[in-house]
């Protein structure tokens, strides 16, 4: 990997469940542990400005190329990445890295677990981040009377398209997929993932992700930890109205920061604003 991309972050393999995962580690191996998820299309790189800044706050900050990501961790079949088979990879990376606590952190589909994670094993999280992602219930609430958030996710239609998706975003150089990340996230970054997802088998892997969701999939209720959430003004998937309803489902210390000028790339894109909030929700937490 090229060194710029990672952040100066080692990479770190991963045995979880009997997959190997790829991993980047940096900071204090007996920090307090702050876990990174990533979403689509990304990898562990997305995370590397975050990371680098843990690191140098004392605590031991560890990014995962999740399950599809890691040519180590690709099974076959849709069945393998249902929300409750990535939950429970989650808490293998604890596990594996030997903390029963941690500080979660995720974005866009890292979010989406990271809800259920939280309420699931509160006793396990010390803080709770979510950039992009609102709480699936809030979501919900909002998809089934809204025009406008139904419109906004339309794209799931084609990525559970089987071949079809594969096709139209990698057609053409991956000019679709690279449309994908609007401008906002650094070249260099958009380069290597459309070339990890080129590979064979890895976009039908983490389109796996979307085609294993069934109704409410990544249900969740109340999660009862610190939490941060964060929302860009120009996120294209997630609307006002499901940002602005998180906070009904978090019965413990939350804080909503609503960034302007910002889209759903917040980790890549807004690191000098993310960065501040989520060093200050750990000190707090």
């Amino acid at each position: 990997m090229d060194p710029h991309l990672s952040g100066g972050a080692e990479q770190t393999p991963l045995s979880v469940r009997g997959m190997s995962f790829d991993a980047l580690a940096a900071g204090p191996l007996d920090g307090p542990l702050a876990l990174f998820l990533h979403g689509f299309p990304e990898f562990s790189t997305c995370w590397r400005e975050q990371l680098a800044a843990a690191a140098r706050a004392g605590f031991r900050a560890v990014a995962v190329d999740q399950r599809g990501y890691s040519p180590g961790a690709r099974p076959e079949g849709t069945a393998a990445y249902t929300v409750d088979e990535l939950v429970e990879d989650v808490f293998g990376f604890a596990d594996a890295l030997e903390y029963e606590r941690f500080h979660l952190v995720a974005h866009d589909w890292g979010g989406v677990l990271a809800w259920p994670v939280a309420f699931r094993r509160p006793e396990r999280i010390r803080t709770l981040t979510v950039l992009s992602t609102p709480h699936p219930r809030a979501l919900n609430e909002v998809v089934r009377v809204s025009k406008q958030q139904q419109e906004k996710l339309s794209y799931i239609g084609l990525f559970r398209m089987e071949g079809k998706a594969e096709k139209v975003l990698l057609q053409d150089d991956a000019a679709t997929l690279r449309g994908v990340y609007e401008g906002r996230v650094p070249e260099p970054l958009v380069e290597d993932n459309v070339r990890r997802l080129s590979e064979p088998g890895a976009l039908t892997a983490a389109l796996s992700w979307y085609r294993a969701l069934e109704g409410d999939a990544a249900d969740a209720g109340a999660v009862q930890v610190p939490t941060l959430y964060m929302w860009g003004e120009g996120d294209r998937a997630f609307g006002p109205e499901a940002a602005e309803k998180t906070g009904d489902w978090v019965e413990a210390p939350y804080e909503y920061v609503r960034l302007d000028n910002a889209t759903h790339w917040l980790p890549e894109e807004d690191p000098e604003r993310v960065i501040p909030a989520i060093l200050e929700h750990f000190k707090r937490g």
